[in-house]
């Protein structure tokens, strides 16, 4: 099973080299390709990333994971699309998971789930809180039947390409129960708690944790209900 790993970066300097380290080292060479899609960066992240032999960067100026994501889907051949963050890192048995569950079922399209966090810049939070957080996810999933998480899953790229691919116009919130929603229509989407990489918390630290537990519930249940985010962008905590 050919495996794709799309990575959007922007400003990621501090973090994408640590990144791309753990995806090559636990993945075993069983990643047909990695993309790191540079999203108008005016950092170093390009420099970082293209020190790295067989880690192809492509640029998207147009800001947005929409228009990240899509740019790395169609720069991408695998069979499987997989999607992380350039902040997270993958974890052991990553990969063969991902494999496990397409081979097993033809009928799944896409597969997602929680992050566990690895950094916390400002310690403002202990992680067991901001692990526990995600635990309200499984009802709402057995309840509406998909949730997503955009920077820790995995698709089949035809059933990409069947409901159109991610959604250019989305800048941030949304974008990923907006593409759980439309891959519910065309076959069978999972969460599983059990598939996690790790993320940075650097969000919850500069932004708050009542804040981003407020936005991100907001803007799971507003595509639900009216196929569109609460929120249209998102604030910039990046700067070169």
């Amino acid at each position: 099973m050919d495996i794709s790993l799309v990575i959007p970066a922007y400003n990621e300097e501090a973090s994408i080299g640590l990144c791309l380290d753990t995806a090559i080292e636990n993945s075993h060479g069983k990643f047909k390709e990695i993309i790191v899609v540079n999203n108008a960066s005016t950092d170093k992240t390009v420099e970082v990333a293209s020190r790295y032999p067989g880690v192809r960067v492509v640029t998207e100026m147009r800001k947005g994971t929409g228009h990240a994501r899509q740019t790395g889907a169609e720069h991408a051949s695998g069979e499987i699309l997989a999607y992380i963050d350039a902040d997270a890192l993958i974890p052991e048995g990553w990969v063969e998971y991902i494999e496990r569950t397409f081979e097993r079922d033809p009928k799944v399209v896409f597969l997602s789930g929680a992050y566990r966090y690895h950094r916390h810049e400002s310690g403002r939070y202990p992680a067991w809180l901001l692990d526990a957080i995600w635990w309200f996810t499984p009802p709402v999933y057995w309840i509406v039947g998909y949730i997503g998480n955009a920077g820790n899953c995995a698709m089949r790229a035809d059933a990409l390409k069947k409901i159109g691919g991610h959604d250019r116009a989305l800048a941030f919130y949304g974008d990923d129960t907006d593409l759980a929603r439309r891959f519910h229509t065309v076959g069978k989407t999972l969460w599983r708690m059990r598939f996690n990489n790790y993320s940075s918390a650097r969000r919850f630290d500069q932004e708050g944790l009542a804040q981003m537990c407020l936005k991100y519930m907001i803007n799971y249940w507003w595509p639900v209900l009216f196929h569109r985010p609460y929120t249209p962008g998102h604030h910039d905590l990046k700067r070169s």
